[in-house]
């Protein structure tokens, strides 16, 4: 059912590290894959590469939002980043994404690197921003990729908008899911203090810290630098419950790291269970920040599923 990841550096896998990954669901998730797959960690990386993209600030009715599009003739791929970042993250992913075929674009939300905050107490929600976005950019179809809070906003465009949408990707995310159980799954894994600790230890696995301090350093430069005052909550379309979910036809792929502190292995599970057409994997060693951390098999993961 799930197709093989080839990159360089995942060598085959060991018989107990293939039985882990393995983790069966839910008995009562019969729409969701029957095992999901564990991504070998890396453990080498390099100065996060610069590419080139045109920039520019799209009017999307209340606000302006700056974003940078590669350009090109292959399918569109938006990428939402998470709270703790902007438009200006995808370091890792924009030149890997461009030379695979894909037009991709990200973008700054409301409030972030770049981005006006538009006016408070707005009712108009990020799904609707960035509709506004593709439509200012003339993209019909794309494939859309979010990552932690920006996950938030996928579920809510794939309901909202799903004609629009050739797949749709949820990394390290707890997907504004709302369900009661779901919740309190979220509220077993939560600590007193914890949104008051050092984003780089929220969202940063430690073995990434142990072993890449330049590289924490530069995450860390990119999240003060995403956003000034206050962070912008817009309200969602749609109420994201596991039905709400179960309406979503859009094939979908569900990520997170083993050390994501937010949303781990268990917690995207039980989210994923109510897709009807999903794919899931788990990055060794990757925290909350996979697209940094475990770049190479975050883009490998991605790319594999966008091609299926």
């Amino acid at each position: 059912m799930s197709h093989e990841i080839t990159r360089r550096g995942l060598g085959p896998m060991t018989v107990a590290a293939a039985a882990a990954a393995l983790v069966a669901h839910p008995a009562r998730a019969a729409a969701a894959p029957s095992e999901t797959r564990l991504i070998p960690a890396q453990t080498s990386w390099i100065t996060p590469p610069v590419t080139s993209a045109t920039e520019g600030m799209a009017d999307v009715g209340e606000a302006r939002l700056a974003y940078w599009d590669t350009g090109g003739s292959g399918p569109a791929l938006v990428l939402l980043h998470p709270a703790t970042g902007s438009k200006d993250i995808w370091a890792y992913q924009r030149g890997v994404f461009a030379a695979a075929g894909y037009r991709v674009v990200g973008y700054s939300r409301r409030g972030h690197a770049g981005s006006e905050r538009g006016p408070d107490g707005t009712t108009v929600s990020a799904a609707d921003d960035l509709k506004a976005l593709v439509d200012h950019l003339g993209i019909d179809r794309f494939h859309i990729l979010g990552s932690a809070a920006g996950g938030f906003v996928v579920p809510d465009f794939a309901l909202s908008y799903p004609e629009r949408l050739l797949s749709l990707t949820i990394a390290c995310s707890q997907g504004g899911g709302t369900d009661p159980d779901y919740r309190a799954s979220i509220r077993r894994i939560s600590a007193p203090g914890f949104s008051d600790m050092a984003a780089s230890f929220r969202e940063l696995g430690p073995s990434y810290r142990a072993a890449n301090p330049e590289g924490t350093a530069a995450w860390e430069a990119l999240e003060q630098a995403s956003k000034h005052g206050a962070r912008i909550r817009q309200p969602s379309r749609n109420d994201i419950t596991g039905e709400a979910l179960s309406r979503i036809q859009t094939r979908a792929l569900l990520f997170t790291g083993s050390a994501d502190l937010y949303s781990p292995p268990a917690v995207m599970r039980q989210y994923a269970s109510h897709l009807p057409n999903v794919r899931t994997a788990v990055i060794a060693e990757a925290g909350h920040s996979a697209y940094w951390e475990q770049y190479e098999a975050f883009n490998s993961l991605v790319l594999e599923f966008l091609r299926a």
